[in-house]
């Protein structure tokens, strides 16, 4: 376990990184103890200074939840970030591309909650219970922390990668449709780059939900009402540029877009 003064620095790092929109070495290089438990400490001190700063969380990312998202990392576990005020921005918006560091687009579901979920135990029916709706998302990836040789540590320290969401489309209940075959076309400029459907998401997007509530437990903390929860990516990340144009065609949910500028 790391010094708490080692925690806070590491915290300070990641902050002046995202102010400065700098590329940090890679943490487990310079500290080779570190362990996941040290970076959800990371984390967390990351997150105290930006409630300090005025911004407020509104819920939570969970990230690695597919096989294709694991292989194209090299991560093979889940992991979860902090999603706050700022970083959600409604469908057909511009996008400051200079926000952000390694810009990339997933493809997800996001759910949003009617009813408190507290771990251990939770299971999917618990969360397609105590969600109010499903509506399509956007996740924008910032990795302040280079990529080659990145370990899952490096990635929780860094809020999991969490830049910004697009959310639009069509809001559903959950018993309203087979969440497990949403669809999504992404594209960018009009050419469709990646495809995908939800269920890769560990077989049921909600199944993230219900991971991401029991792995909050371990730190006493749960997912709250009316919190905004991103069940995790169906696609690759898929690399945009300034100037680029994205669009996710999800069939009867609708279509999200957003542009770089």
């Amino acid at each position: 376990m790391l010094d708490p003064s080692d925690i806070a620095a590491i915290a300070r790092e990641l902050a002046d990184a995202d102010r400065n929109r700098t590329v940090v070495p890679l943490l487990t290089a310079r500290h080779p103890g570190m362990d996941v438990d040290d970076a959800y400490a990371v984390q967390r001190e990351w997150a105290k200074g930006r409630v300090a700063a005025g911004h407020r969380p509104v819920g939570r990312k969970i990230g690695l939840t597919s096989k294709v998202m694991q292989d194209a990392t090299g991560i093979d576990e889940p992991d979860y970030g902090i999603i706050f005020d700022d970083m959600v921005i409604e469908s057909g918006a511009s996008v400051e591309f200079d926000r952000f560091l390694n810009v990339r687009i997933e493809v997800e579901l996001a759910f949003v909650l009617a009813d408190r979920l507290v771990g251990p135990g939770v299971t999917i029916f618990d969360v397609l219970d105590a969600t109010s709706y499903v509506v399509p998302a956007l996740e924008i990836l910032n990795s302040h922390i280079e990529l080659e040789g990145r370990t899952i540590v490096d990635t929780i320290s860094d809020n999991a990668a969490m830049g910004a969401m697009v959310m639009g489309g069509r809001p559903v209940r959950p018993d309203a449709i087979d969440l497990r075959w949403v669809p999504a076309l992404l594209s960018r400029n009009q050419t469709i780059e990646e495809s995908g459907v939800s269920a890769a998401v560990l077989g049921h997007p909600a199944m993230g939900v219900a991971w991401l509530a029991n792995a909050l437990a371990k730190h006493g903390q749960a997912l709250e009402a009316g919190e905004i929860v991103l069940a995790g990516s169906f696609t690759r990340p898929m690399w945009v540029e300034r100037g680029d144009t994205i669009s996710a065609d999800y069939r009867e949910l609708g279509t999200v877009t957003c542009r770089f500028e």
